[in-house]
């Protein structure tokens, strides 16, 4: 135990001195991720930044190509249309964890947008910024603030582009004005959608907000089943600074405070670490443009990580798993939470280091981070901590969407939970804990019709399919406490494959009218695979041997668990009508 702690301490002090050193003398940045595409002779292979799809199969495609303005965009679907193929678009980063840019077909043809990313046309007069759907979001932010204005929300992860960031919903957080979804401050899209022989077999639809309005709701959150997005037109405001602050503190009264919270703090979000019995809530709001300060957002979870450490991190994190050491797992926690509250998680007062609180900066730089995502000239093995070309870190995601109504219950029933065994929720305090955030009611038809709140959180994957996780139990009771008993939507960008069980349900008749809208724009379903089908209707597919344990079946036989390493199939320990995967070492003696 002695010799774990020191090992982890270790980490986070070498972990430290190693970025004081560097960022301050070299300036160093990490090793870029690799594209999501790579093609050879036989075809081409399409992966998301984690190296690994849910289902764990190979994505295949017959071709791709790159299109650099709107005319060859168009062209690419007009191909595929003539010739009656299979099309899914792919970004330049492709974040996704869901199989939504997998197409059907070994002849299936991807069109990437990466080059298409040239124009970013800005119209002060009409508070309006356009840009080609494969700019990037820290391009668009830069030029945005370059000429004085600023972009009202993003993401928190700057690695992705416009036009994909969009299509599944990503979002900051804020109740306040248009709201934390993106989607929500989209004035126009241009859509490139197939046509028939007498229109060139394409053309490019142009959808403006107050006169489009029932396409524009439909094709702001797409899944990129609708067509292609080529141009994305967004609401700007005059440029504005934030000003941030963590407050570490008791978790007590969580449940009666997210609320009052989310009212009070424009950005403001909290991260419940419930084995730790801790909430860290971010006061948030804007401040003047020329309030003094230069402060960066630089999250540490986004930040460059030396690769040798990343390595032993995993490799560290494997031996508590396959020991069943959930006491090694909460010394993680501790030190992770501590690492986190000494470097103010990121924060930097000056653009380097994290002086004390508040940290004022540009809405930029606040914003949004992904440190890891640039490379440089210089010779460091350092790069994002999930590259699977280096084995690090390796997770799953759960994003649930709650009504305000619904989320205090679900809040309760966790702390029921942890209350049982606190540590047996170590592990996904290891990783963000549990993130908080408030996204406004929206009108598109994939997006939320009221006011809500999204929690996130992370923990361990294992490296192959049959090996079960330490407590995965826990994870597997929340997942269900949310998606069932409350009621939940899942992200569309996020999630296992139980987290869409029965989400055409949950979208209500706005459902109908985004299929309307789908069997108009491509009657041929050309941008649909039989992933997106399955995470669009939610539909769930035969069960099989282990399939509880990546999430792809809710166990209802212990076969779907793995019995022959002592996982058994098992009600939930305060959601009773939960079924999850449960370690029950007396059941294997007994069998």
């Amino acid at each position: 135990m002695m010799r774990y702690c020191s090992h982890t301490l270790l980490y986070f002090s070498f972990l430290s001195f190693f970025f004081f050193f560097f960022f301050t003398i070299w300036t160093v940045q990490s090793v870029p991720p690799q594209p999501p595409v790579r093609c050879d002779q036989t075809g081409c292979t399409v992966f998301n930044a984690y190296g690994t799809w849910p289902d764990r199969k190979t994505c295949r495609a017959a071709n791709v190509t790159y299109p650099t303005t709107e005319d060859e965009l168009r062209k690419a679907v007009a191909y595929a249309a003539e010739h009656h193929l299979k099309v899914k678009t792919v970004t330049r980063f492709s974040h996704t964890i869901p199989k939504l840019a997998c197409p059907s077909g070994s002849d299936a043809m991807l069109i990437s947008t990466s080059k298409y990313n040239s124009v970013i046309e800005i119209e002060p007069d009409r508070l309006t910024v356009t840009a080609d759907s494969g700019v990037s979001l820290r391009e668009l932010i830069d030029k945005v603030e370059g000429a004085g204005f600023s972009i009202g929300t993003s993401p928190y992860w700057e690695g992705v582009s416009i036009g994909g960031l969009i299509s599944t919903g990503s979002h900051g957080s804020s109740w306040s004005g248009r709201g934390g979804s993106v989607h929500d401050h989209v004035v126009g899209i241009s859509l490139v959608v197939p046509a028939n022989s007498s229109e060139g077999f394409a053309k490019v639809v142009k959808l403006e907000e107050g006169r489009d309005d029932k396409l524009l709701d439909a094709v702001k959150v797409s899944l990129g089943v609708l067509g292609v997005i080529s141009k994305v037109k967004l609401s700007i405001e005059k440029a504005f600074k934030r000003s941030m602050t963590y407050n570490f503190t008791s978790d007590v009264a969580l449940e009666d405070i997210f609320m009052e919270h989310g009212k009070k703090f424009e950005f403001g979000d909290i991260t419940w670490y419930p084995s730790r019995k801790t909430a860290v809530y971010r006061y948030d709001i804007r401040s003047p443009a020329n309030v003094s300060g230069n402060g960066v957002n630089d999250f540490t979870g986004f930040q460059s990580n030396p690769i040798l450490i990343s390595k032993g991190v995993r490799a560290l994190e494997k031996a508590l798993e396959s020991s069943k050491n959930e006491k090694g797992k909460c010394t993680t926690a501790d030190t992770t939470l501590a690492y986190k509250k000494l470097t103010g998680n990121g924060l930097k007062n000056n653009g380097l280091l994290f002086t004390g609180y508040p940290v004022i900066g540009r809405q930029g730089k606040i914003q949004t981070s992904g440190s890891c995502l640039y490379s440089s000239s210089i010779r460091i093995d350092v790069a994002c901590a999930w590259d699977p070309r280096y084995n690090g870190l390796s997770f799953y995601e759960t994003t649930a969407i709650f009504t305000v109504a619904r989320f205090r219950g679900f809040l309760l029933d966790v702390k029921k939970l942890r209350d049982l065994e606190p540590e047996r929720l170590c592990g996904i305090d290891i990783y963000n804990g549990i993130l908080i955030r408030f996204i406004k009611g929206s009108n598109a038809y994939l997006g939320q019709t009221e006011d809500s709140v999204v929690v996130d959180f992370n923990y361990y994957r294992a490296d192959d399919e049959l090996t079960p996780r330490l407590n995965e139990d826990m994870m597997e009771e929340m997942e269900q406490m949310a998606f069932v008993k409350h009621g939940a939507k899942p992200h569309w960008g996020k999630n296992r494959k139980v987290g869409f069980f029965g989400v055409k349900q949950k979208c209500g008749p706005n459902f109908d009218k985004f299929l309307e809208v789908k069997n108009k724009l491509d009657p041929t379903k050309m941008f649909s695979s039989e992933w997106s089908d399955e995470i669009l209707f939610g539909r769930e597919g035969p069960k099989y041997d282990g399939c509880a344990l990546e999430g792809n079946c809710v166990c209802s036989e212990d076969r779907h668990c793995i019995p022959s390493k002592g996982y058994f199939c098992r009600q939930g320990l305060v959601y009773t009508q939960a079924r999850v995967c449960r370690y029950s070492p007396a059941q294997v003696l007994m069998t």
